[in-house]
């Protein structure tokens, strides 16, 4: 596919990796719709960098456990453009629950934010596009298959301890993008990225010694940086022979005993 001209659907894309992919994607020349949570100040930067870059961009708020708010999210971006060609699910949460202390609670609102609203997301999606899919575009050419990237992370492919509700649902989401990719072609391709020591968790700084130490401890020796995974989604994006693969762009941290460096 090539970009310049389409239009993609970032979830979470105002902050941290999700704004990283929401550049990369407008600097390979998509438009973007920009979700966001409740980062309503870090959208509005963020869509600025895009018309900064040249791009069209629109953001819209939505909370991703409330179906109806998808929908009306999916609403608002029909107002804004009048196609889709790529969907990037990045919002998630990163939640830290002892096994035992784990609530019916806990656990629902994970899987709900990380594993049922990319579901819900891409099935609206695909809808959209599977609707154009093999019609001529514009130019006369034929439409390319839409895209739809998932982002899980390592505890999703590694059984770490303190994550059980998040890695089921990393898990979960990994599993997703199979089936779902095997269901949607060959109108729709998905594939998932799996980001391993990318950004030092809030409050840190890509300086400190114990996140420089954990980019010693992976086959590369070094931490990575949210651009690695922006280059990733853009080539999976581009390259229409690629569906229900898992891109992991860790430095080579999944070859470790455990996943962990």
């Amino acid at each position: 596919m090539k970009l310049e001209g389409t239009v993609a659907l970032v979830t979470g894309g105002a902050r941290r990796l999700g704004r990283a992919l929401t550049l990369g994607l407008a600097e390979a020349g998509c438009d973007l719709f920009i979700h966001y949570g409740t980062s309503a100040e870090a959208a509005r930067r963020t869509a600025g960098e895009v018309r900064a870059l040249g791009r069209r961009a629109s953001t819209a708020a939505a909370d991703l456990t409330d179906p109806a708010q998808i929908d009306r999210l999916f609403e608002a971006f029909d107002a804004s453009f009048g196609r889709l060609d790529i969907l990037v699910n990045s919002a998630a949460s990163f939640e830290r629950t002892p096994f035992d202390e784990t609530t019916v609670a806990d656990w629902d609102a994970v899987q709900a934010l990380n594993l049922r609203a990319p579901f819900l997301m891409a099935q609206r999606a695909a809808r959209r596009m599977r609707a154009v899919a093999g019609r001529p575009g514009s130019r006369g050419e034929l439409q390319a298959p839409g895209v739809i990237l998932n982002m899980s992370d390592m505890a999703g492919v590694a059984a770490w301890r303190g994550y059980t509700a998040h890695g089921v649902s990393k898990a979960g989401l990994v599993h997703l993008t199979a089936t779902t990719a095997r269901e949607l072609g060959p109108d729709v391709r998905v594939n998932v990225i799996v980001p391993g020591p990318i950004l030092p968790p809030a409050g840190e700084m890509a300086d400190d010694p114990g996140w420089r130490q954990k980019g010693l401890r992976v086959p590369l020796e070094r931490t990575g940086d949210a651009a690695h995974v922006a280059h990733a989604a853009v080539f999976l994006a581009e390259n229409d022979y690629v569906t229900g693969a898992t891109i992991h762009v860790d430095g080579g941290e999944h070859l470790l005993p455990g996943g962990r460096g």
